[in-house]
C-alpha cells in the first residue's frame, strides 16, 4: 500500500519508476475516504489538483493547515467568522511545496482561531485521534497530525505557537519540527504572526519520520523579505562530534506520567549507543517562563479577538473561549509591564544559551501528559494530579525563548498511545537539531502505525 510508505520513500518509488504519481495520489484518496469519516482531520479534501513531475517533492501529497493561505480558498482559521476570507495568493510555505512538486490533497482541521490544545470548531466539527477515536490529537495542528498519522498524506505544514506542532506530533506519534523564527516563513498565515506574535510563534514541517521532516525542512527554509523575522540563513551541514546533551526530565518540577519519563530514558539510552554523552541539566531562572509565555500568547492579543468576535459572541466555538476568558480575566496589558516582560524574557534567553554552551542541545518531556480524552482538563501523575497549563509548559517555554525543537515518537503508554520526546537546540542550529533525530530513529527502530490501519 503505497499511502503507508515514509515520505522519503515515496520520492524513492517515484523517482525509479516503481510507482506513478497517479497511483500514489489515488492510494491516498482511498484511504480519506475510508478512514476520515472516523478522524475527521480535514477542512477541504482536494481530489483534484495538477500533478508536476518535477522537483524534490515531485508527485508527494501533503496536507496543508487551515491556518494557511491557499489560494482561490478559505483561510477559515477554525472559524465560521472567517468562511469568506478568501485567500488571494498562496502561502510562502504552500508555495515552496507546490514549486518544489508536491500535491496538496487537502486542507486539515484545527482548533478556533489556533487557541487550543484541541482540534474541534463549527466549520467541520471534531478532529479525533487515530490512535483512539475518544482521544484528542492535539492542537491547535491537530488535523494536520491526525492526516499524517493516518496516512492521509505523507507530510505538510503546521504552526507552533505554545507547541501546536510539537504536542499534536507527541500525541499521534510522528514527528514535528518547530523552527527557529526566521527559517521559515509565516507569510500567509492566519492570524499573521507578526511582532510580537512572530517571537513565539513558527511555521514548520510534519511528516512521519525525521528523515522527512529534514526533506521538507530544505524545501520549506529560506529568506523571505515579506516576513519581518526572516533570517538569511543559507541550509547548512551539522557535525555530531563532540556533542553533549543536557537531559531535562521535568520542567518546573512538574511531574510527568510514567510513560513519559520512560521515554525519555529510553531516548538517553540510544543517545549512549550513539556514543553521545547524556547529563542532567537543570534550566536556571526559568521558573516565570510560562508565565511570560502566556502573556505574550494569550493576554496580549486577547483584546484584538475581543474586537474581532463583538457582537457576535455566540457564533464562536468553545475551542476559542476558552483561553480567551482566561486571558480577559487579567488585567489589561500595560506598556509598561510589556517592556518589562521583554527584558525578562532577553534575560531568560541569554542566561540559557550561556548554559547551553556546554549542551547545545535538550533532552526534554514535549508534555507532561499523552493524549488525553476530549475536554479533560486534569491529568493524574504518579506524583499528583497537574492541570492543563502545568501539563503543557515543557512546550511553551521553548517559543517564549525562540529555539528551534523537534518532536520524535519514542514509546507507548499503558493504553497504547504514542509518547513523544523533544530535542532542544540553540537559535538558528536547526540542521543540527534533525540531523541528530534522523541518527536517534535509526537506533530507535520502527515506529508503529495507529491501531486504524492495523
Amino acid at each position: 500500500m503505497p499511502h503507508r510508505l515514509t515520505l522519503c520513500e515515496m520520492v524513492e518509488h517515484l523517482q525509479s519508476r516503481k510507482l506513478s504519481s497517479r497511483e500514489l495520489l489515488d492510494a491516498h484518496l482511498k484511504n480519506i475516504q475510508a478512514l476520515n469519516p472516523k478522524v475527521n482531520a480535514f477542512v477541504r479534501v482536494l481530489e483534484e489538483q495538477p500533478i508536476d513531475h518535477s522537483g524534490p517533492l515531485a508527485g508527494i501529497p501533503v496536507s496543508i493547515k487551515d491556518s494557511f493561505d491557499f489560494a482561490g480558498l478559505p483561510t477559515t482559521c477554525g472559524s465560521t467568522l472567517l468562511r469568506d476570507k478568501i485567500a488571494v495568493r498562496d502561502a510562502t510555505t504552500v508555495l515552496r511545496l507546490k514549486q518544489a512538486g508536491a500535491i496538496p490533497i487537502g486542507k486539515t482541521n484545527c482548533p478556533e482561531f489556533l487557541s487550543n490544545y484541541e482540534s474541534d470548531n463549527f466549520v467541520s466539527g471534531r478532529t479525533n485521534n487515530p490512535w483512539n477515536l475518544e482521544r484528542t490529537p492535539g492542537g491547535s495542528s491537530g488535523g494536520e497530525a491526525a492526516a499524517i498519522a493516518a496516512r492521509f498524506s505523507a507530510g505538510g505544514i503546521g504552526s507552533d505557537g505554545g507547541g501546536s506542532i510539537r504536542v499534536p506530533a507527541h500525541f499521534t506519534g510522528i514527528v514535528g519540527l518547530k523552527p527557529t523564527p526566521g527559517r521559515v516563513s509565516s507569510v500567509g498565515h492566519v492570524p499573521e504572526m507578526s511582532h510580537p506574535g512572530g517571537m513565539v510563534g513558527v511555521a514548520g514541517p510534519m511528516a512521519r519520520t525525521a528523515a522527512d521532516v529534514r526533506l521538507l525542512f530544505r524545501v520549506l527554509a529560506g529568506y523571505d523579505a515579506q516576513d519581518p523575522f526572516s533570517a538569511p540563513v543559507p541550509l547548512r551541514d551539522a557535525d555530531l562530534k563532540g556533542l553533549r546533551i543536557g537531559l531535562i526530565e521535568t520542567f518546573n518540577r512538574v511531574p510527568v506520567q510514567a510513560a513519559v519519563a520512560q521515554a525519555l530514558q529510553k531516548a538517553a539510552g540510544c543517545l549512549a549507543d550513539l556514543k553521545i554523552p547524556v547529563e542532567p541539566f537543570s534550566t536556571q531562572g526559568l521558573e516565570h517562563a510560562p508565565n511570560l509565555w502566556w502573556f505574550l500568547f494569550g493576554v496580549l492579543p486577547a483584546r484584538l479577538t475581543q474586537d474581532l468576535i463583538a457582537g457576535r459572541e455566540e457564533q464562536v466555538h468553545w475551542t476559542g473561549k476558552e483561553f480567551l476568558r482566561q486571558a480577559l480575566a487579567e488585567p489589561e496589558p500595560t506598556v509598561k509591564q510589556l517592556t518589562e516582560i521583554f527584558a525578562a524574557r532577553e534575560q531568560m534567553r541569554t542566561a540559557l544559551l550561556l548554559q547551553m554552551e556546554q549542551y547545545p542541545v535538550l533532552l526534554a518531556p514535549v508534555s507532561s501528559v499523552s493524549a488525553f480524552p476530549h475536554r479533560q482538563r486534569r491529568y493524574a501523575t504518579p506524583a499528583k494530579e497537574i492541570g492543563q497549563f502545568q501539563a503543557m509548559m515543557s512546550a511553551t517555554w521553548v517559543n517564549l525563548l525562540g529555539l528551534p525543537a523537534i518532536s520524535i515518537p519514542f514509546g507507548l503508554d499503558a493504553d497504547g498511545l504514542p509518547v513523544g520526546i523533544q530535542l532542544v537546540g540553540r537559535p538558528f542550529e536547526d540542521e543540527l537539531l534533525l540531523d541528530l533525530a534522523v541518527e536517534l530513529e535509526k537506533v530507535r527502530g520502527l515506529f508503529p502505525a495507529p491501531p486504524l490501519l492495523r
